[in-house]
Parts: C-alpha cells; structure tokens; sequence
C-alpha cells in the first residue's frame, strides 16, 4: 500500500514534457517529438475505437517486428513479460479497456543516442500516467526507467519499447476525500489500490495470458481477448491506495 500524499500534485497535460523541460516541439529531438506525437494520437481514444483504429495507431509508431517489454516487481517476485508486434495493439487497447480513460507518458531530462542502425532514447525518469474515472476518479502515476528504439530512417518507427517500472502513486482529489470524511466505510474503500504497480489486473492477466501462451508454444490472437458476455464475465477484484492531491 502507497503512503498517503496529502500535498497538491501537478497534473501534466499529455502534450507537454514536464515543466522545466519544455514543450515538445518538431524542433527538438525528433524521438521526443515522437513521443509527443504517440500520447496526441491517444488523446484521440474513445470508447468506439475499434481493433482496426488501435492496429492503424500501432502501425503508425511501430516496427514490423517490434518488441515490447515491461519488467515490475509485485509480492511474489519480479516480473517481465515481452510481447512482439501482433499483440501491441491489444496491449493498449486493454489499458483502456481495464479502466482508463486517459493515457499518456512524461519524460524528464530523456537522453538521445545514435547508434549505426536505430536511434534510442533513454529516459530514467519516465512515468506513464493514466486516469480512471471508477470506482472514483483517480490519476495513476507510474515512474520507471523508459528506453526506445527508434528506426534510423524518416519514419523512426519504434522497434524497441522496455519500461522498468519501479513505483506508482495513486492520487485522488482532496475534494473527494472532503466528501466522504465521515464515512469510514467510503474511507476505507479510498484507501485501497486500483491497481498493482500501476497496472490494472485487466492487463496483468493479459500479460500473464500472453506469457503462458508463449511457453507453451502456442500464440495469443485478437480473438483471445475478446471481453466475455456479461452473464459470464467475472468482476476484477481491485485494490487502491487513496493519495490526494
């Protein structure tokens, strides 16, 4: 469970880096201006797009043979989960389907090399920030490590994604908390994560879907991931931590 944060946190709009770093502009790196361009194209996410919006997003940011990683740690050890190209656009797309209702990512003093065939970017201090409107409006802060590859050409496709999460707050508005001071049992429910490390159980058991599917041999298709008839679906179990702002 997250300490409680009880002073005011910025909210960054997703068109800017954070303050001090300025706004990205097409004169700056072009890998940041990449970035830029990927959270402007989430900002265009709405509930009715569809498998073919989110496979045309993936094809405008990625490599054919892109690969995307992400390494946590949760209770029983640390975790690392790849997946390749195809299941990119299900990745995303469950990030929204697990709750968000907003997506985008924050670097901070971020480092670009050029290498003989790609370019990366590697950003110590990246967080990917998401915000849900369920159980009650909450703004998740994921902070880790962000390196990208970039393809050296006029499309700086990414080839490479790798994010090592290492923490996350959840913040929730001091107004709420003000609404419900004298209702213990909306307190306790504040006080309890949404997600673990960041990440809503949505996605991690579409990783760990992913994951088993690779050892034994066999691929995960879009079909797969098709949301079950609400007569049969199961409701994720979350729990939160209430940080205000």
């Amino acid at each position: 469970m997250l300490d409680r944060d009880v002073g005011p946190t910025p909210m960054y709009p997703p068109t800017y880096l954070e303050p001090g770093i300025g706004r990205h502009t097409p004169y700056g790196n072009q890998t940041d201006h990449r970035i830029f361009e990927f959270n402007k194209r989430l900002q265009n996410c709405t509930e009715e797009c569809d498998n073919l919006w989110w496979d045309a997003f993936t094809t405008e940011f990625f490599e054919d043979d892109a690969m995307l990683t992400i390494t946590f740690c949760l209770e029983d050890g640390p975790k690392r989960y790849t997946i390749g190209r195809t299941l990119i656009p299900c990745y995303f797309r469950n990030i929204f389907e697990g709750g968000a209702t907003e997506l985008y990512y924050v670097l901070k003093h971020p480092k670009e090399a050029f290498h003989s065939n790609f370019v990366s970017l590697d950003c110590d201090q990246g967080s990917m920030v998401t915000q849900h409107g369920k159980p009650m409006f909450t703004q998740v802060c994921v902070e880790g490590r962000l390196y990208l590859e970039f393809m050296f050409d006029d499309m700086m496709w990414i080839k490479t994604w790798h994010f090592s999460i290492r923490q996350h707050q959840e913040l929730i508005p001091r107004s709420i908390l003000a609404m419900h001071a004298q209702d213990p049992q909306m307190l306790d429910q504040l006080s309890k994560n949404i997600t673990q490390c960041g990440l809503s159980n949505s996605t991690l058991n579409y990783l760990r879907l992913c994951d088993t599917r690779a050892h034994a041999g066999t691929h995960v298709t879009p079909q797969d991931l098709q949301p079950q008839p609400p007569e049969t679906a199961s409701r994720p179990a979350f729990s939160r931590s209430g940080s205000a702002w």
